[in-house]
């Protein structure tokens, strides 16, 4: 079976020291029905990377001599292996090595977003991926899973840790006071896409900041301009801009189209909600003298590779659908598909390399 022919490929692109790091994690107490931890490997990214249930995975392994287990120790490995699978994620994200350099020389620039997957049947637990990605290298430096309702599984900076001087790229759901002040309290810097709803602003006067008002000078394509504006949490006063480019009319009307889908769903939508699909709208901490207007726009463009990251889970290897019930389970399954989506990444770079 091709499944099991092309291991030693993927052997050949684990990071160094996968091995001593299933030891050193607790994944590898003891190898009671596997013949190695390279077995035991093997046997856990069939089972995800195949579809195939833990019965079948079992199965499969003892026919190719691979383990000789029960569909309920696979499950227990599975349970277990969770940190080391996390580790193996993470070595592969670093190795990974994708350049895209910022538009803002020196600093570091990290990239936020999450996702929701679901467990199988109508009545399946839904998850959330938080995830956060460094630039230019790509790598994954965070990667938490929350449930997808409850205190705490919404998207917002809190489930991350900042270091003095970073940049940190977000969508629209992180758009709120709070959480904004929580960065800057870190001593790092936002770009965050802007949410006039869910974010008050207020001008250098202290009065209420119009960004209807605002963009509506912006009359052609491609014309930028920025706003001196500051944000409110509580005590804290935190100075910004507002940077805002209009759409090519091509992008308008497909923004359009997606807000005619919404409210087809019965979603109703304000006349601002309109006006403002016809513009690229950020909030950022960035001193106007470090990043010009454009610099941040194009910074903040560089958001989607994290959106592309999930598209590609989802659409290739299935990670909206979760097949285990336990949240131990459910967080060891989906550390192994990051594991082969990342692998993906390496076979077909090295595809490219060698195809005419």
């Amino acid at each position: 079976m091709a499944e099991l022919e092309d291991w030693p490929v993927v052997l050949e692109l684990l990071p160094v020291g996968w091995e001593q790091a299933g030891r050193s994690s607790g994944a590898v107490k003891r190898l009671r029905g596997f013949s190695s931890i390279e077995a035991l490997l093997h046997t856990l990214l069939l089972h995800v990377g195949c579809g195939w249930s833990l019965r079948e995975t079992a199965v499969q392994a003892k026919l190719a001599g691979i383990a000789d287990v029960s569909d309920v120790t696979l499950l227990n490995r599975l349970r277990d292996a969770e940190l080391w699978l996390r580790h193996l994620c993470q070595q592969l994200w670093q190795e990974g090595g994708v350049s895209l350099q910022p538009a803002l020389g020196g600093r570091a620039v990290r990239v936020l977003d999450a996702t929701v997957v679901r467990e199988p049947g109508r009545t399946g637990s839904q998850w959330r991926i938080h995830y956060s990605l460094r630039l230019p290298s790509l790598e994954c430096d965070s990667f938490k899973l929350t449930p997808n309702h409850g205190k705490g599984s919404a998207e917002r900076f809190g489930h991350f840790v900042f270091e003095p001087g970073e940049l940190v790229l977000a969508d629209a759901g992180y758009c709120h006071p709070a959480g904004i002040a929580a960065v800057v309290e870190q001593q790092a810097d936002v770009c965050v896409r802007l949410n006039p709803h869910a974010l008050p602003l207020y001008d250098e006067q202290g009065e209420p900041f119009s960004v209807t008002t605002a963009v509506a000078g912006l009359l052609r394509a491609g014309q930028a301009a920025e706003w001196p504006v500051e944000v409110r949490s509580g005590t804290q006063r935190i100075a910004g801009r507002v940077c805002a480019i209009r759409k090519s009319e091509a992008a308008i009307n497909q923004a359009r189209r997606r807000l005619r889908e919404k409210l087809k769903s019965g979603k109703s939508m304000s006349e601002q909600t309109w006006q403002y699909a016809q513009y690229v709208m950020v909030f950022t901490t960035l001193p106007r003298q470090e990043a010009t207007v454009r610099q941040v726009l194009e910074c903040y463009r560089l958001r989607w590779q994290i959106e592309l990251a999930f598209k590609r889970l989802k659409s290739l290897l299935h990670i909206d659908q979760l097949p285990t019930w336990t949240e131990r389970g459910s967080r060891s399954w989906l550390y192994s598909h990051l594991i082969l989506a990342l692998l993906c990444d390496d076979l077909s770079q090295d595809f490219l390399e060698s195809s005419p």
